[in-house]
């Protein structure tokens, strides 16, 4: 009798086991923590994204934090978090060690100065040329203001600034100027507010930042204490009124116009380890679709419909 007791017992085990693996999925496979790390460039973004994401689904919860595209991807393919956020180009090298990625939105690196700078008036008046941001920022050629405005009698030095952590939008920026970013010069600071947190602080500085950080995030103005150096496109000595960006909402018409050059505008793109699947895809394909209504009134610049169907497809 014990032993028809057992043999009954490991019976209704084994059908238990059974029948479990032909039961619908429970609700814990589209719940859970989505880690992810990465660009300064996206922080703003995927903070609003997150937040709406989850109002939609409270049973899917997120850990957001900025670092610098180099971290984003080392985190990502070291499994550390789910998604990297990366503000340039994925190489091939990276894309061999298993990141699979798509572009989200599109915003842009600024060149910024302090609104105390002794010469900002020639400045906003004439914009910096392509060829005169070369010889700040990788040959060190001009070292005074008053080369940069072709004023000999101004004498006060530049202080260059750059980004030291590995991040988009020095490779953005040093891509625009021919080069890459261990080619550019300067004094480095560790992140996007602190870089801009410098030139602020110092009167004769130049750097860059991303656009949500070269203007606030709300009031859409130039952030206190800072300027938007006005790029000149056409190299005519003077600016043009589509080259003067006093906001986020001219700078986001310009590059969408592509009256802002590219680099240093770019895409900005998320990365995962092999494919998204589970609640990360679920994510990343809300994004692409219903999250990008979001976009524009984040200060950031939609894909085309192309651009995201091809991403969209790459997801799937």
């Amino acid at each position: 009798m014990k032993k028809k007791i057992i043999r009954i017992l490991s019976l209704l085990m084994v059908l238990g086991v059974a029948l479990s693996a032909c039961a619908p999925k429970s609700n814990t496979e589209n719940s859970g923590t989505i880690a992810i790390s990465g660009a300064f460039a996206l922080y703003p973004m995927m903070t609003r994204w997150a937040e709406e994401y989850t109002t939609l689904h409270p049973e899917v919860l997120f850990d957001v934090s900025a670092g610098g595209a180099g971290k984003g991807m080392t985190d990502a393919l070291s499994d550390a978090v789910e998604i990297g956020m990366v503000s340039r180009a994925i190489s091939a090298e990276e894309e061999a060690k298993g990141a699979y990625w798509v572009p989200v939105v599109i915003d842009a690196v600024f060149p910024t100065i302090s609104d105390q700078n002794p010469v900002k008036e020639q400045l906003l008046a004439k914009g910096i040329t392509q060829e005169v941001f070369t010889k700040l920022f990788i040959t060190g050629e001009y070292k005074t203001w008053g080369e940069v405005i072709g004023d000999p009698a101004v004498t006060d030095e530049v202080h260059v600034y750059t980004r030291s952590d590995a991040c988009g939008a020095a490779d953005t920026w040093a891509k625009y100027l021919g080069g890459a970013q261990e080619d550019l010069l300067g004094i480095g600071v560790g992140s996007d507010p602190a870089l801009l947190d410098a030139v602020i602080k110092d009167p004769l500085a130049i750097g860059y930042n991303n656009l949500n950080y070269a203007f606030d995030i709300t009031t859409g103005a130039n952030v206190t204490g800072s300027l938007v150096v006005p790029i000149d496109v056409n190299e005519n000595g003077v600016t043009d009124a589509e080259e003067l960006l006093t906001s986020t909402a001219e700078a986001v018409g310009a590059v969408a116009d592509g009256k802002y050059p590219s680099p240093p505008a770019r895409e900005l793109n998320l990365v995962t380890h092999g494919g998204p699947s589970g609640i990360v895809r679920d994510f990343i394909t809300w994004i692409l679709t219903d999250g990008q209504q979001y976009v524009t009134e984040s200060g950031y610049i939609a894909l085309t419909p192309e651009k995201l169907a091809e991403a969209l497809q790459k997801v799937q």
